[in-house]
């Protein structure tokens, strides 16, 4: 590490002064940092996120290490459940020679349907395993309802990322289509068809999947709590959607006695049910078998693994290799048992001044919103108040769980790897059931200790930061204040604008649905809204490709408060501790250096595709430069001005909070 690094925790000579802060300051930051840091093989995109995702699948594999080398450990314990879970996968000479076999007592129920109530029966028994074939079950909170667990049925079961991809014929799709045609056709083979009955089966096999999706609600009207909130009694839904019986499923499932049931897409439910009665059996029989090897080649033998990886890895993301074995037993095993190996992350990983400066941080992050709330100009006092007392009660949860879940009663082998999946599956699956009928748990979190990410709960009215994100480069107890309020302190800002944004700011302080708006404060905050959308549909990703305003609504609205609420939060910052230049730079241009340097990433173009049809977050480069073009602070900081690529008249920059 360089000195000047050293001394705030960024080297100047990684600016590229070939590119004007003014016009691109995204490249001006990273672009020499991009230019040396090539996409590996095994990526389909690589910036800070996934190289601290990596270092925490590196300090996972010490941990795992360490417990491999104990001589003795508890049956039945966290540390035997982890050991020979990882065992289990990391042993392909067993698995390779197991073959389809884990799955074969599933394959020959599925192929012995003769009904439609046999056709039910088996469907559930996948739900309960994890795959999510003609629609999913789960349990929730009720969004209306906050204080109570529901039942909620929603959409699934399509084999591609998007329902997009089966309906649009530009080239993109039309290249994804015809690659996932011949990636079923494969598997078919694999799963003991001969070329001819595969490329028969696929056929038929698409044709159910494409009426599937034309039925499915699009990813953007996903997000709008109110067009997925839909409340049905028992006899409601069998009216509604009479192909399937409910009652029986539900009986199936674990939930004989349901008061109500929420449907997320009910249009979606009904079709799927019709094509239950429908649609002949040998097809539904084909459609799950593929689906229930599809969703368990990860952890199969090598050809499955193989085969899954052409299409989901390649074809979709446009990574060149496989992961090492190593790293795809670990996420496994850590998607699988995440809290037994977080209690033993954050012990081994996540010292306490870590959560004491990022306490600070969040206070500051509070302190500052809480000013901006009460300066806006367009929000009348009856909202405003409304807004404060939801800022207020916005819970916070840094590092990890007050209480860990526990495992008990889980079997795992070290010598039957997809049978701990399922499981591990089916043992989650009866956790939430057990749900039902009981007080919300406002300490549960939805993430892992060791996952490097953060998210904002609506039902909870939570925001949450795990452990592994509070380390380089998002935040270090030794560097300059100003990267960490530009960085981490945006991630937090970003996370409470989420319970403001076009979704959250639907719930209220106690995480329920309901509107505390004044009519026209609505009116108004859609149409600045509506300005966000507009500005991001504008921006090109690649020829013939755009981003979806729409879609990253919420995410763009949650990237403006975030680096505005952040530069305030490092305001007050200041003024305890002074300003002070530092290699030529003012406090302010080194906060905007940190808040960049959070997105900084290359990706491969098939990535990037994909991902403007199914993710709400924009790319990198609009994440950054699409607030600062619209934040006053940043033009002071670097005097931007009209002509300037970055410049936008003042009537027309937005930054909604």
């Amino acid at each position: 590490m360089s000195k000047k690094k050293s001394t705030w925790g960024f080297d100047i000579k990684e600016l590229n002064h070939s590119v004007r802060p003014q016009d691109d300051f995204f490249h001006h930051v990273n672009k020499k940092w991009m230019d040396s840091n090539p996409i590996p093989k095994s990526e389909s995109h690589w910036g800070s996120f996934n190289i601290l995702r990596f270092e925490s699948e590196k300090q996972l594999k010490t941990l795992l290490d360490e417990i491999e080398s104990l001589k003795r450990v508890d049956a039945g314990s966290p540390k035997q459940l982890i050991r020979d879970f990882y065992r289990s996968g990391l042993n392909m000479e067993l698995r390779n020679s197991l073959g389809l076999s884990p799955l074969e007592s599933l394959i020959k129920k599925i192929q012995s349907i003769s009904s439609i109530e046999d056709l039910e029966i088996v469907i559930e028994k996948l739900h309960r395993i994890g795959v999510g074939v003609g629609w999913s079950a789960g349990i929730d909170q009720d969004a209306k309802n906050s204080e109570k667990y529901a039942m909620h049925l929603s959409q699934d079961g399509l084999g591609m990322p998007d329902r997009e991809y089966y309906l649009k014929n530009d080239p993109e799709s039309v290249r994804v289509r015809t690659a996932y045609e011949e990636h079923v056709e494969k598997l078919f083979v694999l799963m003991g068809r001969t070329r001819a009955e595969a490329a028969l089966e696929q056929k038929k096999f698409l044709s159910f999947e494409t009426k599937l999706a034309r039925a499915f609600m699009k990813k953007e009207d996903s997000r709008d709590p109110d067009k997925t909130y839909h409340k049905f009694t028992l006899a409601k839904l069998q009216k509604a959607a009479p192909g399937v019986n409910w009652n029986q499923y539900f009986t199936r499932v674990g939930a004989p006695t349901l008061p109500y049931i929420l449907v997320t897409q009910p249009n979606y439910i009904a079709k799927v049910a019709d094509q239950v009665q429908k649609t002949d059996l040998s097809v539904w029989k084909s459609y799950l078998e593929w689906h229930l090897v599809n969703d368990y080649s990860g952890v199969l033998s090598a050809p499955f693994i193989k085969q899954s990886f052409s299409f989901y890895g390649t074809v979709l993301s446009g990574t060149k290799t496989m992961r090492p074995l190593w790293r795809r037993v670990l996420g496994v095993v850590n998607g699988s048992l995440g809290e037994a190996l977080g209690q033993l992350y954050v012990a081994k990983y996540f010292p306490p001044e870590a959560k004491q400066k990022m306490e600070l941080i969040v206070n500051d992050l509070f302190t500052a919103y809480e000013a901006r709330l009460r300066s806006l100009t367009w929000m009348s006092p009856a909202t405003k108040k409304k807004a404060l007392i939801k800022l207020a009660a916005l819970n916070r949860k840094i590092g990890y769980p007050k209480k860990w879940k526990s495992y008990s009663g889980l079997k795992i082998s070290p010598e039957e790897y997809a049978m701990n999946v399922m499981r591990v599956n089916e043992f989650e699956h009866k956790r939430e059931l057990k749900k039902l009928g009981k007080p919300i748990n406002r300490e549960e979190w939805f993430m892992y200790p060791q996952t490097v990410n953060a998210y904002f709960a609506p039902n909870l009215n939570d925001i949450v930061f795990p452990a592994a994100i509070l380390q380089p480069p998002f935040f270090s107890l030794g560097a300059d204040d100003a990267l960490n309020y530009g960085c981490i302190g945006a991630v937090i800002g970003h996370e409470i604008t989420h319970g403001f944004d076009d979704e959250g700011s639907k719930f209220d302080s106690k995480g329920n649905l309901k509107s505390w708006w004044t009519a026209k404060d609505r009116k108004e905050f859609e149409r600045k809204a509506k300005k966000v959308e507009k500005q991001f549909n504008a921006y090109k990703v690649a020829d013939g490709v755009s981003v979806n305003g729409k879609l990253t609504l919420g995410e763009n609205i949650a990237d403006l408060g975030g680096v505005s609420i952040a530069y305030d939060a490092y305001q007050l910052q200041l003024e305890r501790t002074g300003r002070k230049e530092v290699d030529g730079l003012s406090p302010e241009q080194r906060f905007f250096i940190g808040f960049s340097l959070f997105e900084r990433e290359n990706a491969r173009p098939e990535f990037t595709k994909m991902q403007v049809l199914t993710d709400p977050h924009s790319p990198g480069i609009f994440r950054i430069n699409g607030p600062l073009s619209n934040f006053s602070a940043f033009y002071e900081a670097y005097g931007v001005k009209k002509g300037d690529a970055h410049y936008k008249a003042p009537k027309d920059r937005e930054m909604v909070w």
